[in-house]
């Protein structure tokens, strides 16, 4: 007998545990019972943290403190802080004058870069357009289609004539145009790789 009642106590200690287990699991989602419990980190987001500017005294003891609650003036919005950001040119423009430390930084840099070095390295860049490697063979193969439709002059100026002669209007009638000669598939793959 003691056998038996001992497994009924086992049996019984289980199911409350499992009971106890799953009203605990029922009381919340996971991830509610895992952050009560502390198994979740709770990070701050990166995207909403902003910085204030550092507490200072003002150097002139005659100016009002702040009141509690307003805006900081030695803070830019969000806005304009993304819009300096995004364009930097347009943050530094809207300063009214460098300051000495900003001027030092400015002439330690060096000399300004000389005002034709843009041109000057588009022509080195051309330099090599006469004899282009294999690789730049292999990837261009194909020449740019030019822009628009090419006119035939000779069929344009005898329908111009023509219109002149019967007293129509210059539009009337269709434009004559260039057709480009189609060529077979396999010489226009291969004729220009090779």
């Amino acid at each position: 007998m003691p056998i038996i009642t001992r497994a009924r106590r086992l049996t019984v200690q289980t199911a409350t545990g499992l009971a106890l287990l799953m009203s605990l699991v029922g009381c919340g989602s996971g991830d509610d019972l895992a952050r009560s419990i502390g198994l979740t980190r709770d990070a701050p987001d990166e995207f909403t943290v902003t910085t204030r500017a550092p507490l200072s005294m003002p150097p002139d003891f005659s100016i009002k403190p702040p009141q509690p609650g307003a805006s900081r003036p030695q803070e830019r919005s969000a806005s304009a802080s993304a819009a300096a950001a995004l364009s930097p040119q347009t943050a530094l423009s809207s300063a009214s004058k460098t300051s000495p430390g900003e001027q030092a930084l400015l002439a330690a840099s060096g000399p300004q870069a000389p005002s034709g070095i843009r041109t000057d390295v588009n022509k080195e860049a051309h330099l090599d357009a006469g004899n282009p490697s294999f690789t730049d063979r292999l990837m261009f193969w194909k020449a740019a289609p030019q822009a628009g439709t090419v006119v035939d002059p000779t069929k344009e100026s005898q329908r111009l004539h023509e219109n002149a002669a019967l007293g129509q209007p210059t539009q009337a009638g269709d434009t004559p145009i260039i057709q480009p000669k189609s060529t077979p598939l396999l010489n226009s793959l291969l004729g220009n790789v090779f």
